[in-house]
C-alpha cells in the first residue's frame, strides 16, 4: 500500500458513485458510529471499578479520604467513567468509520496525510494524557491539601464526584490542548498562517497560553505552570515545522 502512494500518488481508487449511494454510506457510518459507541460505554461501565482504581491513584496519599456520600454517590460515579470513558474508549472506531466514508474520495496522495495527521495528534494527545496523570494530578492533590491546612480547614473526607470530575477534566484538558502544533501545521499547510506570522506572534501566543492554563487547569499555579510551559515550547515546535513544510514547498 505504501508503495501505491509513493507511484501513483494522484489515484483514485473510487470511481463516481450516485448520490443515493453516498447517502447509504453516510447512514452506514453513523450507525457504526452509534453502535460502536454504546458498545464502549457499556464496556467502560462494565470496567469501571478498575478504571475508578486507575483514576484513584494520583490521590495515593490521600486514598483513604475519598469516599462517596450520598446513596447514588455509585452509581452518578460509574455513568461518569461510563460516559467518559466509553467516549474515548470509542474513537478509534468513530475515526475508522469516518475513514470509511471520506478515503474513497481522497488521491493515495491526500490518504497518506490524513494518516499521518491522524497517527501524530493520537500521539499528541497520549503525550498530553500522560503528563496530566503523571505529574501534574499528584500536584494538583497535594497543593489542594497545603492550601486547606494553610487555611486552618484540613479535609478528612473527599466527595468522589468531585475529586472525579477534576481528573476527568484535566486529562481531557491537557489531551486536547497538546494537539495545538497538529493544529497550526494544517492551518500553515493551507497557507492561513506562516512560520514568520507566528514568531511575530510569539509574545502573544504565551500570554494566551497562560490564560488558558488558567481557565483548563485546577485553580493552583503549579497546574496552570505545567499546562502553560509544554504549551510554549509546542508553540515553537509549531513554528519550525511550518517553517520546513514552507521550506518544502519552495
Amino acid at each position: 500500500m505504501a508503495i501505491d502512494f509513493i507511484k501513483n500518488p494522484d489515484e483514485r481508487n473510487d470511481p463516481p458513485r450516485p448520490l443515493l449511494e453516498h447517502l447509504m454510506a453516510l447512514k452506514d457510518m453513523l450507525v457504526f458510529g452509534a453502535v460502536a459507541w454504546a458498545i464502549c460505554v457499556v464496556a467502560a461501565g462494565v470496567f469501571s471499578p478498575q478504571v475508578l482504581a486507575w483514576l484513584k491513584s494520583p490521590a495515593a496519599a490521600n486514598e483513604d479520604m475519598l469516599q462517596g456520600l450520598d446513596l447514588t454517590s455509585g452509581f452518578s460515579t460509574m455513568m461518569s467513567i461510563a460516559i467518559w470513558g466509553g467516549t474515548a474508549l470509542s474513537f478509534p472506531f468513530l475515526v475508522y468509520a469516518l475513514l470509511r466514508f471520506v478515503f474513497p474520495a481522497l488521491t493515495n496522495r491526500e490518504k497518506a496525510i490524513l494518516m499521518s495527521i491522524l497517527v501524530f495528534g493520537f500521539s499528541l494527545f497520549l503525550a498530553g494524557v500522560a503528563l496530566a496523570y503523571s505529574k501534574t494530578l499528584p500536584l494538583v492533590v497535594t497543593a489542594f491539601q497545603q492550601i486547606n491546612k494553610w487555611v486552618g480547614l484540613p479535609v478528612t473526607t473527599i466527595r468522589i464526584e468531585g475529586y472525579i470530575s477534576i481528573v476527568l477534566k484535566t486529562i481531557i484538558a491537557f489531551g486536547l490542548v497538546f494537539q495545538m502544533p497538529l493544529a497550526l501545521f494544517v492551518l500553515g499547510w493551507f497557507g492561513v498562517v506562516t512560520s514568520k506570522g507566528l514568531r511575530e506572534k510569539r509574545r502573544i501566543a504565551i500570554v494566551v497560553s497562560f490564560v488558558l492554563a488558567m481557565f483548563l487547569t485546577p485553580p493552583d499555579p503549579m497546574s496552570q505552570i505545567l499546562m502553560a510551559v509544554p504549551l510554549c515550547l509546542l508553540y515553537e515546535v509549531s513554528i519550525w515545522a511550518v517553517w520546513l513544510k514552507e521550506k518544502g514547498s519552495r
